[in-house]
This record gives structure tokens, sequence and C-alpha cells, in this order.
């Protein structure tokens, strides 16, 4: 659904990025781990459009990504940055309804939308709070939900700058179970940044290793996530360990490499 060729960005020494190729696919979550300024957020600013490559092409469903006017493109794909000022005093439901203006939704299913997200994202009791009164967790759970608003009536793109950061536990695994539903169910692809390998390995069908600026791999999850290359990754000695359910459980406990 969205495919890059050859991109790489080598403007600013802060935000570079080797050349790499990568493939987005309808229904899955693939999720992107690596160290502190390997440039993860560049990746995402990369594939939205926000930052111009310096080499290569950007595809969304088979059309230069380039040749979209702004709006056609928010139709299209959703992108939640770390980042979401907003210093005014509205609702939570108005900010969450705000996702929407690309998308011309009827009332109806503008209100069916909001009410399925606070559902899954627990703000039904927050809807008619003013915004600026939140916690972090909570104005988090909200600018998830406005992004998730503006997904499109069909299959699109959502790309999420690590949109847990602030969410406890419980929230963080309501919110993932909401994200892959919602993406396989109607046939998003979604790319998230994280940095809780165990949540990667529970709800990503396919992960992206960046280090140093490059894509050291890609592939589906548990052919990526061995503890040799997480280890390698994060210079830091990883385990992994086998739970009940079959999925693994990645733990540290040395000190990272000198």
């Amino acid at each position: 659904m969205l495919e890059a060729i050859g991109v790489a960005h080598d403007r600013g020494a802060s935000r570079r990025l080797e050349a790499f190729d990568l493939r987005l696919k309808g229904g899955e979550l693939s999720g992107v781990l690596g160290p502190n300024g390997a440039g993860k957020s560049t990746l995402v600013a990369l594939l939205s459009g926000l930052l111009e490559p310096s080499a290569g092409e950007l595809r969304l469903k088979g059309l230069l990504l380039s040749r979209y006017t702004l709006r056609e493109r928010a139709r299209h794909m959703t992108v939640m940055l770390q980042r979401q000022p907003l210093d005014f005093a509205f609702s939570v439901r108005d900010v969450i309804a705000m996702g929407s203006y690309p998308l011309d939704l009827p009332l109806p299913d503008l209100d069916r939308r909001i009410e399925e997200l606070a559902q899954g994202l627990d703000l039904e009791h927050l809807l008619s709070r003013n915004y600026l009164s939140l916690s972090g967790g909570e104005a988090q759970r909200a600018q998830l939900a406005r992004v998730l608003v503006q997904r499109g009536c069909s299959p699109s793109v959502i790309l999420l700058d690590e949109p847990l950061s602030a969410l406890d536990l419980r929230h963080q695994h309501q919110a993932l179970a909401l994200i892959r539903t919602l993406a396989q169910r109607e046939g998003h692809a979604v790319l998230m940044v994280l940095h809780d390998l165990n949540l990667a390995s529970r709800y990503a069908d396919a992960v992206l290793l960046l280090g140093k600026g490059a894509l050291v791999e890609q592939g589906r999850t548990a052919e990526v996530m061995q503890p040799n290359k997480l280890s390698a990754l994060f210079e830091v000695p990883i385990e992994r360990y086998q739970t009940g359910d079959g999925l693994g459980v990645f733990t540290s406990n040395a000190a990272p490499r000198a």
C-alpha cells in the first residue's frame, strides 16, 4: 500500500537515513525498533512526506506520493508525531473530531467512529472534558483517537511515532489491541515506532530494526526479533524466554557495553 524504493535522507547529520526499500502491506501492523537517534522519527517523516527524500521515491497505492495534494494525501494516510501541540480549550470530543476533516464524513458516521474509539481507548468518561485539563497519558490517548478517526474509509496507511510513550501498561495493551483490530478488520497498513520489545513481539506482524541511520533488518516478527540481533542493535545483552502462550519475553539484566 505504501512503498519506499531506494529512499534516503542525507540533509543534516542529525536526520540522516541511508537508502532503504520498504513495503507496508494492508492488514498488517509493522513495528519499528531501534536505539535513540537511530532514525526512527526520520523514517516516519520520510514515509509521510513531511520530510523530502534526497534519493528514491515513495508510492502510495501505486502513485507517487508527491502527486497527491495535501488533502488527497490526508484521505489515504494519517500520521501521529511524537509532539502534538494543542493550546486551545477544546473538548476531548472536538479534538478527536478534528481528525475527520479531510474525510467529509456524515455526522452519524463520525459519531460512530468517535464512540468506537472512545470505548477502545478508555476515553468515554473524558469526551466532555477540557483537553487542556488532561494528564499526559489522557491527552496522548485523545490524540491517538484523533489520528485514528482520520483513517480512510477505504484501506489507508497509518503512521504512528511512539504513540504509547505516555500510556500506562493497561492502556498500552488496550491501544495496541484496538490498532491491530482496525488493521486486520479494515485492511489498513500500520507502521508504529515502539520502544518496548515485548509489546512489539506480541502485537507486530512484521518488525523493522533501525540502527545508526540505517535500516538494519526487516521481516516477520519471529524471524527478526532474535536475541543476538537485538543485542547487537541495542548494545546490551538481551535474552528471550518462552511464555505459556508461545510468545517470547525479552529481558536484559546486564549493564550496557562499555
